[in-house]
């Protein structure tokens, strides 16, 4: 039995993706900065316990305090010009203000340019190019795993441009400016895929929310016929340079399972509590990574320190194999008690090497 890692960080995900027999399962977890405001040191004591878990971790290197633009009771406009509304500090907001909810603001509606530097907005897609060239070759040669990303890359920003009982009824009565409004995002999304990709990364990175909590809002044929396109041409851009995707999308998207993986997705990060253990490992399970998001809904909240560790199982023994293609992630809210936080941390550590031949996943 091997006791020590051999690969490197960079290596053992690439085999995780690739179902090349990687040395253990990556395993993240992720916190709110309303989660640290609430836990503040005693979570910062936790996080400091589990190394393996966050291994780059500093103590001192969170401000409990530091919301941020995402402070009750305040609004940001992002880059496109919607409207953010806050409630409750260091959480994410809800548009309330919708540039294009009446289409007659279209004719002069004008999209965000990539290189225009704007960062008071909100969550906007602008980056210091060379200074984002310098940190990714900096963690190639630190045997990392590289990645770019872009948020909101066409579902969502949809519903935030139009309002989402407006995009609905685009969808039914198949608008004819749907789908200039996709394409004007389809070239925006283009330009920032091609600067991450032109600095090379091994991932890239889309983040666009698809489901409610127990179906599609739109159904089947619309996603192929309005938003598959697009997926596809930003994915086939990605594979041209290499690059694997990654794809996280909550709520409940089986329906549409198919069609994510024809389009080209490599890794895929849906909500377990949406879709169900069972749903994800018959659509996604030895066809592409399963980026498994741990359930934030109930178990990390309301369940017992007993129903993680549980759960936590159940996602290796179901959606892992000796293979790879299984990564775990989990957010961290502020419902999530702290204890049910060092659950999580303990079985991730338990079951990272569940397929492998490691003693031990430490350096």
């Amino acid at each position: 039995m091997t006791e020590f890692r051999t690969l490197s960080e960079r290596e053992n995900y690439l085999q995780t993706i690739e179902m090349r027999e990687p040395e253990w399962i990556p395993c993240r977890v992720s916190f709110a900065m309303a989660t640290w405001h609430k836990h503040r040191e005693k979570l910062e004591e936790l996080v400091l316990r589990h190394p393996r878990i966050f291994p780059d971790f500093k103590k001192g290197s969170v401000d409990f305090d530091d919301f941020g633009l995402q402070r009750k009771d305040k609004t940001a406009v992002d880059e496109w010009g919607c409207v953010w509304h806050f409630f409750v500090d260091g959480l994410s907001g809800q548009v309330k203000e919708h540039p294009l909810a009446d289409w007659s603001a279209f004719d002069s509606f004008k999209p965000p340019k990539p290189s225009d530097r704007k960062q008071e907005l909100y969550r906007s897609n602008w980056q210091d190019w060379e200074e984002v060239r310098i940190r990714i070759e900096k963690a190639r040669k630190e045997g990392r795993i590289t990645s770019g990303g872009i948020g909101y890359p066409l579902f969502q920003r949809l519903t935030f441009l139009r309002g989402f009982k407006n995009l609905m009824i685009d969808f039914v009565t198949e608008h004819p400016r749907l789908q200039d409004l996709i394409n004007i995002l389809l070239d925006y999304d283009i330009k920032i895929i091609r600067k991450w990709l032109e600095i090379g990364v091994d991932i890239m990175g889309f983040g666009d929310d698809l489901g409610d909590q127990d179906r599609l809002p739109i159904s089947p044929k619309a996603f192929r016929k309005y938003l598959f396109p697009a997926y596809k041409e930003m994915f086939d851009l990605s594979h041209e340079y290499g690059a694997h995707v990654h794809f996280h999308t909550d709520g409940h998207i089986l329906e549409v399972a198919e069609e994510l993986i024809e389009a080209g997705v490599d890794i895929i990060n849906p909500q377990v509590s949406c879709n169900g253990i069972e749903g994800v490992k018959d659509a996604f399970k030895g066809k592409v990574c399963i980026d498994a998001d741990v359930d934030r809904q109930y178990v990390l909240p309301f369940g017992s320190q007993q129903d993680v560790r549980n759960h936590i199982k159940e996602i290796v023994l179901k959606l892992g194999s000796k293979k790879g293609g299984l990564w775990i992630i989990a957010g961290c809210y502020p419902d999530a008690p702290l204890t049910n936080i060092e659950a999580l941390c303990q079985a991730m550590e338990e079951y990272q090497c569940y397929y492998s031949n490691l003693k031990f996943c430490s350096l």
